[in-house]
């Protein structure tokens, strides 16, 4: 499997994780204010994850 393909997979994971914390954090907002953070908190980092792996996608297309 080559580096492109990996990063890829991983990408479309870490995105699939962040919609979801997303609407989590959305749904919560009113009824569980701890729950709601906790959410968006996960999902800042698994953003933070996500633009990671996009550089490293970018350099991989540039190589």
């Amino acid at each position: 499997m080559s580096r492109k393909t990996q990063l890829n997979i991983i990408k479309g994971h870490l995105e699939s994780r962040y919609r979801k914390l997303i609407e989590k954090s959305a749904s919560y907002r009113i009824i569980d204010e701890m729950e709601s953070d906790n959410a968006a908190f996960k999902a800042m980092k698994i953003k933070e994850k996500l633009n990671r792996v996009d550089y490293l996608n970018h350099d991989v297309l540039i190589r």
